[in-house]
């Protein structure tokens, strides 16, 4: 057999076309093959910009010999993850219980009909740190399924089995309570890293769904506490080296607790769902920081991810010639050679922490050493005109990084990711001033609706004009958000009929009669089990996206239906979200809609009249996490049911703020719009006291 992997679109897979392992995607092929030859699979699971997937590429994958051994006794098959999120969950699922950890690359032995018997993720060529030479797994695994097969086929069966069961049903459901959200927010707080924001040790993922949570809170019960909690991940986040401080943009985590060393590779989710969390912070707070990274964070999606054709490639490398990081970290020597200047130098090595031993292998990672406060209390008395010299030295920096070797991208565009972002370029649309956003949104929006189609239905990748793989719960979810988000913005009804097309698919395909939903559709490729991923990993779980989607049409239709079928899963998931809040923090922000009160409002006239964007601007100028907007002229198609017989009152534009689609007085005036809104966000009058009784 040769190498069958030239004719992929996936970068990832492309990366490995050339290997001398016998590698085949993944696919009905590949698996025929292996239960004819009766030989076991080698599953080899990664994505484009994975830097130890890199590593066990070249340590072992183009060797010789290691693929000699591979080709003898399996069928070595090689998925891109971000191609096969199916694929991916499944198995990892299986590392996970097999092993106690999980990540990529992941390494894994499955029986010729895919059901795994070993695990592991990096293997070296040599034993190392506690971990076996990858031939002497391979060797072992050969002779076990010669010598042992029986017993390995019986502990395939009984992984197999536990795996299915696992995702065969949800927990019971129950009745939606407010202290799921009062439980879940104590469990934040507990386990807040105070000292460095955020959650978790080392190594430290963002966390923008579980950001949003506390915000969320922060409007419902007036929690200032929460708020702070947000505030203070997002400028911790913001001051590390995960954070790009010149080009902006977000790493994928930190490997320190501090935020202050990263694993370099830049992915779209996390720049999509950070983008939007700063955001949220900045309408929630008005802190201006929290905006201008938002808005560095969306400028770098549009300048460094968009494809030609109009969609946002998936990810940024971690490697340049070879070395992780390479592109974005400094020494003393290329600070000098970029800024040739010393007060320029002093000011850049004050502001980002440049030091002569560095943070990185005696480099420096650039971070957020001095604040405003900071900088102007140093530099105020010698160079008044520090900020000027400071974005003069960001400038020269940028320069001259952009004649380095650029991380490569993995340019194939995934549906569910750019609706993530569709969704955060849409919401910045509405609050920030200017048409970058919006024209932006717009064309994603196009690109995401007529291009990646394969067999007349969504598809989940595209690239180079083909399209790969049926969508995924994930993708229909996450795209009907960020379409119902872009109606909220521009009211075009096309954005609201495709987003109700992609609630209708996910009722009718992935619909559990059982409540809730599968990650693949009724016409998937099988696997061993229909897999249902529940936790947010760190994309959003597709089915707490889909609930919220379903959600937001039943506030702007009126469809019990959508409602119906979005509350059984989250009965049943709010027990083990308020367990674990920042795992199931998606599940939160849909309990936090669906406990209300959500406003709809409906904005009836011209959207393109002053009057209009008045009373429209009114409704963006706050944080307003349950509140659902239609707008358009009187009697025009295609709109939600929130607009009909809503007429205009005076021939002006009008607002009608309801509940339930029982509306208060309709206003023609921003001032009386912005009074209801505020009558309507104000938390609940505590109990009277009550006499006691002598």
């Amino acid at each position: 057999m040769r190498n069958a992997l030239a004719a992929e679109t996936s970068p990832y897979l492309l990366q490995h076309a050339d290997n001398p392992v016998a590698w085949m995607p993944w696919g009905a092929e590949a698996l025929e093959r292996a239960q004819r030859e009766n030989k076991p699979i080698f599953l080899s699971i990664g994505y484009a910009a994975c830097h130890w997937c890199h590593v066990m590429a070249h340590e072992s994958f183009e060797d010789a010999d290691t693929a000699a051994l591979l080709n003898e006794h399996f069928v070595p098959i090689k998925v891109d993850r971000e191609e096969r999120p199916d694929v991916d969950s499944l198995y990892m699922d299986a590392v996970v219980s097999m092993t106690g950890h999980g990540g990529w690359p992941t390494s894994i032995f499955l029986t010729p009909d895919g059901k795994p018997f070993f695990a592991g993720t990096y293997f070296p060529p040599e034993p190392r740190h506690g971990l076996p030479a990858f031939r002497e797994v391979l060797l072992g695994v050969a002779r076990a399924w010669r010598e042992n097969r029986a017993q390995l086929l019986d502990s395939a069966g009984r992984v197999a089995e536990q795996l299915a069961a696992a995702s065969a049903a949800l927990p019971p459901g129950a009745e939606l309570r407010p202290e799921t959200l009062d439980e879940a927010a104590e469990g934040l707080w507990r386990t807040f890293d105070a000292a460095n924001g955020g959650w978790g040790t080392a190594p430290k993922f963002p966390a923008a769904l579980a950001i949003e949570v506390l915000l969320r809170r922060s409007v419902r019960s007036r929690d200032v506490f929460a708020r702070d909690l947000a505030v203070q991940a997002l400028e911790a986040m913001a001051a590390g080296g995960i954070h790009d401080q010149l080009g902006g943009g977000f790493h994928r985590y930190s490997v320190d607790a501090a935020w202050t060393i990263p694993h370099f590779e830049k992915m779209l989710y996390d720049n999509a769902l950070l983008a939007r969390a700063y955001l949220l912070g900045w309408l929630a707070t008005g802190r201006a920081r929290l905006r201008h990274v938002a808005e560095a964070t969306l400028d770098f999606m549009l300048d460094e991810l968009a494809t030609p054709e109009g969609g946002l490639a998936s990810s940024l490398d971690a490697d340049t010639e070879g070395e992780e990081g390479r592109y974005y970290v400094w020494t003393p020597a290329q600070i000098h050679g970029a800024l040739s200047d010393a007060a320029l130098e002093e000011i850049a090595g004050a502001a980002w922490g440049i030091t002569s031993e560095g943070n990185f292998e005696g480099r420096t990672v650039l971070t957020q050493a001095l604040d405003e406060a900071g900088m102007e209390a140093r530099f105020a008395g010698t160079f008044p005109d520090w900020r000027q010299r400071l974005a003069e030295a960001r400038r020269r920096l940028l320069e001259a990084r952009g004649h380095r070797e650029h991380p490569a991208p993995d340019d194939k565009v995934l549906t569910g990711w750019n609706g993530l972002a569709l969704a955060s370029l849409a919401e910045a649309a509405r609050a920030l001033p200017g048409p970058r956003y919006l024209a932006a949104a717009q064309g994603l929006a196009e690109f995401l609706l007529d291009r990646p189609r394969l067999n007349g239905g969504l598809a989940r990748s595209w690239r180079n004009g083909q399209a790969r793989q049926r969508a995924y719960l994930e993708d229909h979810a996450c795209l009907g958000i960020g379409l119902l988000s872009l109606y909220q913005t521009d009211f075009n009804p096309r954005w609201f009929g495709a987003a109700r097309d992609q609630a209708e698919t996910i009722m009718s395909s992935f619909s559990d009669p059982g409540g809730g939903f599968f990650d693949v559709g009724a016409g998937h490729e099988p696997l061993f089990t229909r897999p249902r991923t529940l936790e947010d990993s760190p994309v959003p779980s597709g089915s707490a996206q889909a609930v919220l989607l379903l959600l937001q049409l039943a506030a702007l239709t009126g469809e019990a239906r959508y409602e119906l079928a979005a509350l059984r899963p989250l009965g049943a998931m709010q027990e083990v979200a308020a367990r674990h809040p920042s795992a199931f923090a998606g599940w939160l922000s849909a309990l936090d809609s669906a406990l209300g009160p959500v406003l709809q409002l409906a904005l009836v006239g011209d959207p393109t009249d002053p009057g209009f964007a008045a009373l429209a601007s009114t409704a963006r100028s706050g944080y307003f996490p349950r509140l659902v907007v239609a707008g358009g002229p009187p009697g025009a198609p295609g709109h939600p049911t929130l607009l009909q017989d809503r007429p205009m009152i005076d021939g002006r534009p009008t607002a009608y703020l309801c509940q339930g689609f029982t509306c208060q007085l309709p206003v023609t005036e921003p001032g009386d719009l912005e009074r209801q809104l505020d009558e309507a966000l104000a938390p609940p009058a505590p109990p009277a006291p009550q006499a006691s009784t002598p």
